[in-house]
């Protein structure tokens, strides 16, 4: 996907909440690889849009643990924005998800076993087993990662020319885009709320050692539940190139610099590459206006 980019770096001060419609299947079925050709990138896709609704519910309520204690009336409109954003990417991954249900992609199941009730009871009972600075802590390490992915995914030519389902790239070039619009809120509320350098830190290190591992044996469970999937030469060398490749080689060193104490998201400059997708996405001629509901 060739994209031509224009550079200004006159930003919104807050988030923008845009309610977008994505037309998943329309008007020619999803082919069940959706990256062409590439089975282990097409699980990983799948993997993360089946945890993103329930993670991004727990990070609103992450936030809004705090949102009370908040005076300043910049922060309280990021906030707004952040909540407002995390929102319509749940909204509109479960509907990718129910596409991935019916294209047989069976690991997507597992994030929506039982009623909507009763997953939400088990998640908040888990983040109340944990002191709330904790739980803020894991959203803002959880959000730099995204971010992280984000900056890749949008700045990089090699990941943007790569074949797939046009309708899934647009939902993820939107996803990436508003998580760099995004990026420090959860960060600032954190700050804003006292929470220790100490615990940010520990946070991001056990996510740092974790991270990666729980996600390649999640790729790995969905490539082992759809039969479709099941050429072992044509994986172990697809997997390899996506572990060399422009998304996953040298994250974990990206990522380091959260670490060093006194970092801010903010420390790693966007504004230019958000403007230049603004423009792509949203402009006059923006790619996704007819998305927006």
């Amino acid at each position: 996907m060739a994209i031509g980019r224009q550079e200004n770096t006159t930003l919104a001060p807050y988030p923008k909440v845009r309610r977008m419609r994505f037309r998943f299947g329309e008007p020619e079925p999803m082919a069940h690889h959706f990256v062409q050709g590439d089975i282990p990138l097409t699980h990983l896709i799948a993997v993360l849009s089946g945890a993103f609704p329930p993670g991004e519910e727990s990070f609103i309520r992450s936030v809004r643990k705090f949102s009370g204690e908040i005076t300043d009336p910049v922060l309280k409109k990021r906030v707004a924005g952040f909540i407002g954003q995390e929102a319509v990417h749940g909204q509109q991954h479960r509907r990718l998800n129910e596409q991935l249900i019916v294209n047989g992609f069976p690991i997507v199941r597992i994030f929506t076993f039982g009623s909507d009730a009763l997953r939400e009871k088990g998640l908040i009972a888990l983040e109340n087993a944990v002191p709330r600075q904790v739980h803020l802590a894991v959203t803002a390490a959880a959000e730099h990662y995204t971010a992280t992915l984000a900056k890749r995914v949008l700045g990089t030519d090699e990941i943007q020319d790569i074949p797939g389902d046009p309708e899934v790239w647009n939902l993820l070039n939107w996803h990436a885009f508003e998580e760099l619009e995004h990026k420090s809120v959860a960060f600032d509320v954190y700050r804003n709320a006292g929470g220790p350098e100490t615990v940010r830190i520990g946070v991001m290190a056990g996510m740092y050692v974790f991270t990666i591992p729980v996600v390649a044996l999640g790729v790995f469970a969905s490539i082992l539940s759809d039969p479709r999937s099941w050429r072992p030469l044509k994986v172990l060398r697809q997997s390899i190139r996506l572990y060399r490749g422009p998304i996953v080689k040298d994250l974990l060193k990206e990522m380091r610099p959260y670490m060093r104490p006194g970092f801010h998201p903010d420390d790693i400059d966007t504004n230019a590459l958000l403007e230049q997708w603004r423009q792509e996405l949203f402009g006059a001629d923006g790619e996704l206006l007819d998305r927006i509901g």
